[in-house]
């Protein structure tokens, strides 16, 4: 599968998931533009690229900013001509009882996991149709399809990544560019730390409990995640597009 020629820019990617991805992008032969807040982080990641022998940019961007994200694909395209693949992974959460649930929490939320995809696609599309050629994976969750209680800001941001998958498939399929979301189960990050924080459990017990409850008796790691989503990168799922790619290590 390989991704030589190519170039990605991977959102939320100074940690998680969108460290791994972009690990195993730049490992599959992309160029890959590295976006996130944490400047220091992503600088490491760059580092970590170049001496695996790949290519890597830093870009800090604060994708609940209009004007930042602009600024940042203007930045990664002057600098690498094109961007060939985007994959919207940041994302947040501010979990709390619908009754109890702050106005600010609610927008944060929908800010941040949904609409900094559709500001981040609106940046890239017009160069994916002028060359007819393009990869867009959204990275949504198991609770935007199953809901989940003290997370209804997180869920409906998720649900609405799908939709935005789907709608954006069909608009742009007859050009070559798939759209395609990957949502993953419980994946081991820093997120579920904070969520095993927030209820007060320990978390080596909440993944054990968690574990319990997948049929191949694990948690996920990032790089599960990751290597579904160069597949979806790849010519190899040239035929797949508004497809919702559910990674949770069983039914």
């Amino acid at each position: 599968m390989s991704l030589s020629g190519r170039v990605a820019l991977v959102t939320g990617a100074s940690q998680g998931i969108g460290r791994a991805c972009a690990l195993k992008l730049a490992a599959q032969g992309a160029t890959v533009a590295v976006a996130a807040r944490n400047q220091e982080k992503l600088d490491e990641l760059v580092q970590s690229i170049a001496a695996a022998g790949g290519m890597a940019a830093a870009i800090a961007m604060d994708v609940a900013e209009e004007e930042q994200i602009k600024a940042a694909f203007k930045t990664a395209l002057g600098q690498f001509g094109k961007i060939d693949i985007l994959v919207n992974n940041a994302g947040i959460t501010r979990d709390q009882l619908v009754m109890r649930m702050k106005r600010p929490d609610w927008d944060a939320v929908l800010n941040t996991n949904l609409t900094s995809a559709y500001l981040c696609i609106q940046q890239v599309i017009g160069s994916m149709l002028k060359q007819r050629w393009g990869r867009i994976i959204n990275i949504t969750s198991i609770f935007g399809q199953t809901g989940q209680a003290g997370q209804a800001n997180y869920a409906a941001s998720k649900a609405g990544l799908i939709g935005l998958t789907m709608a954006i498939a069909r608009e742009v399929g007859s050009r070559n560019i798939t759209c395609n979301a990957v949502a993953p189960g419980f994946v081991e990050t820093r997120m579920t730390r904070a969520t095993a924080e927030r209820l007060g459990v320990d978390y080596e017990a909440f993944k054990i409990g968690a574990a319990s409850q997948i049929a191949l008796r694990r948690v996920g790691q990032p790089e599960d995640i990751a290597s579904v989503i160069a597949f979806l990168c790849s010519d190899e799922s040239s035929f797949v597009s508004g497809q919702t790619i559910y990674v949770r290590g069983g039914p």
